[in-house]
């Protein structure tokens, strides 16, 4: 027996649905029931070709990034600290706003040729920065916090990058290779 008549309606129309979402997801090239929570519900329904087309937009986009982008860069990084920062050393007691000024101040100093190894040595919070000349070796990007690969991996080779922020506070980057 099937459910009672008022609910009857209610069940057709939910599979009106879920028929209409698996036609569009087939259609889209998904191949397969689209079953995740944004989808069923048929919301999505009309605007489900749209979603897919701006997401396989997005993976292009990101499947050149990567295959133009190096497996492995070098960069050296000046890094102004504050008290929020993750691993500040201890007495650390800049605000986020004067790191953010310093950072700034910094960054004009670049852009007025300063060298990069000297306003590490004034700049940098980072322990032993100023002995490496804020040099971080060659990375690959899953190694750094999201942002600081972000900035980095797209950098020339010489340029210097905007003030980055992470959880460590205030970096300027420099690809060096």
């Amino acid at each position: 027996m099937g459910p009672p008549l008022g609910q009857a309606s209610a069940v057709k129309a939910r599979l009106v649905v879920l028929v209409t979402t698996a036609a569009v997801a087939t259609v889209s090239g998904c191949g397969a029931l689209a079953t995740s929570p944004s989808w069923v519900g048929g919301g999505l329904a009309t605007t489900g070709p749209l979603r897919l087309a701006q997401e396989e937009s997005t993976e292009t986009q990101e499947r050149k990034r990567v295959s133009t982008e190096p497996e492995e860069i070098g960069a050296r990084h000046i890094l102004v600290m504050h008290d929020g920062s993750q691993s500040k050393p201890e007495e650390l007691s800049r605000t986020r706003d004067a790191a953010l000024a310093r950072a700034k101040k910094c960054l004009q100093k670049l852009r007025g040729g300063a060298k990069f190894s000297e306003l590490v040595r004034e700049y940098s919070d980072e322990p032993g920065a100023s002995e490496r000349g804020g040099d971080l070796g060659v990375f690959k990007r899953a190694v750094m916090v999201k942002n600081f690969s972000d900035a980095a991996f797209v950098l020339q080779v010489g340029e210097v990058s905007e003030i980055v922020e992470t959880a460590y506070g205030f970096h300027l980057i420099k690809r060096t290779r």
